[in-house]
């Protein structure tokens, strides 16, 4: 009986380390078949959850009901398992270079509990080599053990998707790969216990973390393209939504928006595929370009506003602006990493007084952070400019005659970074990426 096996019979335990955006979907989808451990270091955090809420405001309540899960935050209790999925963020540092401090601490903690027979699978994004490189060395001298001969490792990569009710865990389909084909087939079978769509089996394990940092190193470069574009054609004096559409007949068009480009995968998963090229004795040309391009946007939007307030007679120093929507994406809470802080610094820099409102981001959480207020609601009657910079839904739903009531004056300025309210803004100054 192999540890499939086991784990469907319930004689031996998955643990989920790291229950964040991505862990604790992945935790809760397991424990509707098997039994599962949740551990994260924040006991803040395991309360919640031990009460059935979602700290990261995604799941429901109902998401918990009928799971056989014990939520913890002390590592001891690991001990208990024998299947450890890894699930910790890959953030990057001030100089955009990998922070693996997460990952070598989750590392840490697993390897000294580590038993013979367990398996380590990790989610979390990395470049190519770094499940073999770094992590691995790091669960063998916490454990004693030998990897292959007395644990087996492997790799998933997450494709979570914050927001998205579609395309959630069991219906992507996942990359699975393993330290060898006996240890990728059990963790194959395993996810697909909860993954309907079915699993790949990469080749390597090298294969299955190179095949996630492209996905999102793919749609940055794209984008950036777009955001390229968007500049281009702003000096044309055409719109870039308006060329994309007539573009977008053609069959092959690839369809991507301009925009800011944060969160915590697109805006950082580049960064770790660069530093491996770079040790590698390659300078990546294309990637770093589409990032430059990309972690400029959120300062020329700045730009862009104050200058269509100087071409109305508004003096910065004088001037108040509203920037509606501070997280990452529409609809979701998480500010990891958001672009929209940018603008804001920007806007500060030129001593414009700035308010940010949003409906779905904690304004603790902003607080610390960003060292930033959020505004409880816009002031009536105040604004000399508008940034719709997330198209949340209350946004989307609003008029012309709702952003008039926001502005000073009949020379008011909506900034539409999402392109909401194309050809429909009659009288106000309006501008869009």
């Amino acid at each position: 009986m192999d540890l499939h096996e086991q784990l469907v019979n319930k004689e031996a335990t998955l643990s989920l380390v790291g229950l964040g955006y991505v862990g604790l979907p992945i935790a809760l989808a397991f424990a509707k078949h098997i039994k599962v451990i949740g551990f994260d270091i924040n006991p803040e955090r395991v309360a919640l959850m031990q009460q059935g809420i979602d700290p990261s405001n995604e799941l429901e309540a109902s998401a918990f009901e009928g799971c056989d899960i014990t939520f913890t935050s002390d590592p001891e209790d690991l001990r208990a398992a024998n299947f450890h999925i890894v699930a910790v963020p890959t953030p990057i540092n001030p100089t955009n270079q990998p922070d693996l401090g997460p990952l070598i601490a989750a590392s840490t903690t697993v390897g000294r509990i580590l038993k013979p027979g367990d398996y380590v699978v990790y989610e979390s994004t990395v470049y190519p080599g770094c499940t073999e490189e770094d992590c691995v060395p790091v669960l063998e001298r916490e454990s004693g053990l030998k990897m292959g001969s007395d644990f087996k490792v492997g790799y998933s990569p997450e494709r979570i998707n914050p927001g998205d009710k579609v395309n959630t865990v069991e219906t992507i389909v996942k990359v699975v790969s393993g330290c060898d084909d006996e240890s990728c087939d059990v963790i194959a079978r395993t996810y697909e216990l909860v993954v309907k769509a079915g699993t790949h089996r990469a080749s390597s394990i090298k294969v299955a973390e190179a095949s996630k940092i492209i996905e999102n190193t793919q749609r940055d470069v794209n984008i950036a393209l777009i955001n390229e574009l968007s500049i281009i054609f702003n000096r044309v004096g055409i719109n870039t939504f308006e060329v994309l559409e007539a573009a977008g007949t053609k069959w092959n068009f690839l369809h991507f928006k301009p925009g800011l480009v944060g969160g915590h995968c697109i805006g950082i998963d580049p960064y770790y595929l660069t530093w491996k090229s770079n040790k590698l004795g390659y300078h990546a040309k294309v990637i770093n370009s589409g990032r430059y391009v990309n972690d400029s946007m959120g300062f020329y939007v700045g730009k862009q506003t104050v200058k269509r307030m100087l071409e109305h007679g508004k003096n910065p120093l004088e001037s108040r602006v509203l920037v509606m929507g501070l997280t990452f994406k529409e609809n979701v809470s998480d500010i990891r990493n958001t672009k929209v802080i940018d603008v804001v610094r920007e806007l500060e820099s030129y001593n414009v007084t700035v308010d940010v409102v949003d409906p779905h981001a904690v304004p603790e959480e902003v607080q610390h952070e960003y060292d930033l207020t959020l505004t409880p609601e816009p002031a009536a009657g105040a604004y000399d400019a508008v940034i719709v910079a997330v198209n949340h839904a209350p946004y989307v739903a609003m008029t012309e005659a709702d952003f008039k009531a926001l502005m000073r004056d009949d020379k008011g300025v909506l900034m539409d970074l999402k392109g909401i309210y194309a050809n429909k803004i009659q009288e106000l100054t309006y501008w869009s990426l």
